[in-house]
């Protein structure tokens, strides 16, 4: 219960404002925040005509970075507060070219396969697509998809080095070349760091 000033924070990183509700999630580095999504950014690619998911999206951080780059983004996430921050974050930004889906990414992205893989749509095939799941890491129905829909390029952010490296030889086994690993001190003075990793399709 808000019992003084507003119902949220706010907070910006690089040229993008986000309001952040009590119940979402939100990178606690704000300056190394801006590092790690800026090197997400790059090893995305992005060129102004690429259709993207962002999968465990919270309230848009990352997808509304891709989306001043990308054609059209579509953000994934499961905390329904945080989607409506997301949405919020998007019209205060002025950001039309994403859309939002509250859901587990382990369910909404098989089942947006599922319903269209019969169909002629860019977003069944993205150019990209981004993880930045918690601890736990994907879970393997996501991997699975994620590999059915062979976007040209992924890019892992995580906050688990195990995890991450358990669902790399998922991908790497279904098509994907490990291309670049940058590691951001996210966390100082602990064991923990956010690594970006990406990865490009190789003909199999």
């Amino acid at each position: 219960k808000t019992i003084w000033g507003e119902d949220y924070i706010t907070d910006k990183i690089g040229d993008i404002s986000y309001e952040i509700s009590p119940l979402s999630f939100f990178q606690v580095n704000p300056k190394q925040t801006w590092k790690l999504y800026s090197k997400a950014l790059e090893y995305a690619d992005l060129h102004g005509e690429e259709t993207v998911w962002d999968l465990y999206c919270g309230i848009g951080t990352i997808s509304l970075f891709l989306a001043q780059k990308a054609k059209f983004v579509r953000g994934v996430e499961i905390v329904p507060a945080a989607i409506e921050d997301a949405k919020r974050n998007a019209q205060i930004n002025h950001i039309e070219n994403v859309e939002f889906f509250v859901g587990k990414a382990e369910e909404v992205l098989p089942e947006f396969y599922a319903k269209h893989k019969n169909e002629k749509t860019d977003m069944l095939h993205p150019d990209v697509i981004v993880v930045d799941p918690p601890r736990k890491g994907c879970d393997e129905k996501c991997l699975e998809t994620m590999l059915l829909m062979k976007p040209e390029r992924i890019v892992y952010v995580s906050c688990d080095s195990a995890t991450l490296a358990r669902d790399l030889k998922v991908l790497a086994e279904g098509g994907y070349e490990v291309k670049r690993v940058r590691a951001v001190d996210q966390f100082a003075h602990t064991t923990h760091v956010e690594c970006v990793v990406a990865l490009h399709r190789v003909d199999m």
